[in-house]
């Protein structure tokens, strides 16, 4: 039956996570935050558009672009976000009290059905990140050999890419199963120009599959930032203003930087990345420096050259790579007066998080496979905000709530991963037996903030 793994999850999830329930309920007293957020979903491929009006307690998770396979570790966020989301909802809705028989049915009820309730659970994903930024896409060759390498996910055509036979054949079973391959291929071959929405595509097919496989609907709603977003706003609009606000002046400057606890004795540290003409806007391939003439941000010198990314976790020896050469200057009024679209660029996560809609977040081994000097750069930036720092106007101007959100962790020692290559990033549909996973449990940290 589809709920044999819901059902010993759910009970791992309530014995080692409860602190995790009730700090949630408990956060849910008192809330009224209403705002309207539109995500998206895909269905048989198919992009279609999901509004959320009134109030709703927005919980982040995320899955990457950087791979069109659904990962162990994707898949364990998502469903980590359900349990937090529908368990959350259940004892909000009927009250914080230990678990009964009825209790656990009506959760394993919730968690097969799309979320409903207060707490919505969604997907962030970054369109700025390059196409194959852990080793480990299948199409890795011909995004090199198209020069693509180092563009950000949003601006790849699909259409000169193919399935990398060298890939296949050293990762078959490790990082992608043959059955994965086809579903990839036949999705490219319908592709209708959209690489974002080609690596959708295959990733909603996979939850639907391993909703089935789980007794939980994994198909959440999601987002994407943050050049979708710069794309889709005006010059007014809130991430274009982020922008702006942060380029203003030296002080402003400054006052990022103490957030991500760097120095201005160098200034290498771009708030933003310009992408090139030619297309590139990897963080990783960019080198920058930041110019004043007193306090004023005269320019940005920015110098894109080829470099590796990271590497998976089968072997660390096999590092794709970011191809790119250019250099070119920006200078300040472009970015003390942002407009995306005479000066395409990519902001730094810590700063265009301010405006997801999240109020609690869901963080993937914060401490043993995610940075914490990004967790750190993240709250520091929202501290600031709140003492009338760094970011002026965001309530008043566009009702951005700007308290520390909630921070969940995957706890580090219960990551799941393969059962035989012990990694995180193998491909859901690598692992033969999904029992095995579930036996690793469900457990969450609250992260103090």
């Amino acid at each position: 039956m589809p709920d044999d793994l819901c059902r010993p999850l759910l009970e791992d999830f309530l014995k080692s996570s409860w602190n995790c329930v009730k700090d949630t309920v408990e956060a849910l007293k008192g809330f009224s935050d209403e705002r309207k957020v539109v995500f998206f979903r895909f269905k048989n491929g198919q992009k279609n558009e999901q509004a959320f009006e009134g109030k709703h307690f927005f919980l982040r998770s995320s899955v990457e672009y950087s791979n069109p396979q659904l990962t162990v570790e994707e898949v364990q966020g998502i469903i980590g976000a359900r349990m937090l989301e529908a368990c959350g909802n259940h004892f909000h809705a009927y009250g914080l009290k230990t678990p009964d028989a009825a209790d656990f049915k009506m959760i394993c009820e919730a968690l097969k059905k799309p979320p409903e309730g207060v707490i919505v659970p969604f997907l962030l994903n970054t369109d700025d990140i390059e196409a194959d930024r852990y080793s480990m896409n299948p199409m890795r060759q011909s995004i090199v050999d198209s020069g693509q390498s180092a563009f950000p996910v949003a601006y790849v055509k699909p259409e000169p890419l193919s399935m990398d036979k060298q890939f296949l054949s050293r990762y078959d079973g490790k990082l992608l199963s043959k059955k994965e391959a086809e579903l990839i291929s036949s999705h490219h071959e319908t592709v209708n120009g959209s690489y974002l929405n080609f690596v959708d595509s295959v990733k909603y097919a996979q939850m639907e599959e391993y909703s089935q496989t789980f007794g939980i609907n994994l198909s959440l709603p999601a987002l994407r930032m943050p050049i979708a977003t710069l794309q889709a706003e005006g010059k007014n609009g809130l991430l274009h203003h982020i922008i702006s606000e942060t380029h203003r002046d030296y002080e402003a400057v400054s006052q990022a930087y103490s957030c991500m606890g760097r120095s201005m004795s160098k200034r290498t540290t771009l708030l933003t990345v310009p992408h090139s003409k030619k297309g590139y806007g990897s963080k990783r391939a960019a080198r920058g420096r930041i110019h004043f003439n007193e306090a004023k941000l005269e320019s940005v010198h920015v110098t894109y050259k080829t470099t590796v990314l990271y590497p998976n976790s089968v072997d660390p020896d096999d590092v794709s790579v970011a191809e790119a050469e250019d250099d070119f200057t920006v200078m300040g009024e472009k970015l003390a007066d942002y407009s995306f679209t005479e000066t395409p660029s990519s902001p730094q996560f810590f700063l265009y998080s301010l405006g997801s809609p999240e109020n609690a977040v869901m963080w993937h081994g914060i401490g043993a496979f995610a940075a914490p000097k990004l967790l750190r750069s993240y709250i520091s930036a929202h501290n600031a905000c709140i003492r009338g720092q760094l970011i002026k106007d965001l309530r008043d101007r566009y009702d951005v709530k700007t308290r520390v959100p909630m921070q969940f962790n995957l706890a580090p020692d219960g990551m799941w991963i393969h059962p035989v290559y012990r990694n995180i990033d193998a491909s859901i549909g690598t692992v033969d037996d999904s029992a095995d996973l579930v036996r690793r449990g469900m457990k969450l940290e609250h992260l103090l903030t």
